[in-house]
């Protein structure tokens, strides 16, 4: 069993410090279930628990061994939040893709532009869930700056549930995300993270746009009945 623990806490030597594998893999996987969500594929959900399983090992270092790294509660907290809300997403895209399949489509969902009451809704429980759950993550002990870990457990939230909705806008949440997590993985000390958020928001922003030009290009299957001229009232009289 001895050569499963050298595994687990695999580490390169880099500038003094280590960097964990696990930490690498985690990413690569997250990385690659992000891909997937771009292209609208309903594996990106189950290739994500795993890195997000296997992140949550990361993020609570001193409960696995690295008394030397920071726990970030929020990071480690979302890792669990990803799993739960990834199973809903996961049953939802599954249902959505059989349906289309039916009609020959490859994609598991039609991303839609959400409502302005939903988008000032997201705003609001991203700035009262920081304000809220800063106090208790600094309680807990997480790493200063506490908001910053709040700020992106909540809108991690957020961006995974839009995304098991099919929200347009569920990028942009991303991006806000990364803006304030990359500094704060930095000054924790987990690198391979903070480098992988930077490449994460450039990713974030083309998926934006992915997603919006396929929304501007698909409708979904009712609209396209109700567009559809040839299919016409049958109680109407076609020699009129």
């Amino acid at each position: 069993m001895q050569w499963l623990i050298d595994l687990f806490n695999w580490t390169i030597p880099i500038a003094g410090g280590g960097l964990l594998m696990r930490e690498v893999f985690g990413n690569i996987f997250g990385l690659a279930s992000a891909l997937g969500g771009m292209q609208r594929k309903v594996w990106a959900w189950p290739i994500g628990i795993i890195g997000n399983v296997t992140l949550l090992t990361v993020f609570l270092g001193s409960l696995f061994g690295g008394a030397d790294v920071p726990s970030l509660l929020g990071q480690a907290g979302r890792q669990i939040m990803f799993i739960v809300v990834s199973v809903y997403g996961w049953v939802q895209w599954r249902k959505s893709q059989m349906e289309r399949s039916s009609s020959g489509e490859a994609t598991a969902i039609v991303p839609t532009w959400t409502s302005w009451p939903v988008r000032t809704g997201l705003i609001v429980i991203l700035l009262g869930g920081t304000l809220a759950l800063t106090p208790l993550f600094r309680i807990l002990g997480s790493f200063e700056p506490v908001w910053a870990d709040a700020w992106t457990f909540v809108g991690s939230l957020l961006a995974t549930y839009g995304m098991a909705k099919g929200w347009v806008e569920f990028w942009l949440i991303w991006v806000v995300v990364d803006i304030v997590g990359v500094p704060l993985l930095f000054s924790a000390g987990y690198y391979a993270s903070a480098f992988m958020y930077v490449f994460y928001g450039i990713f974030t922003l083309i998926g934006f746009f992915v997603w919006a030009r396929a929304r501007a290009k698909e409708k979904p299957a009712v609209e396209t009945l109700m567009l559809d001229p040839t299919l016409q009232d049958p109680t109407t009289d076609s020699h009129r």
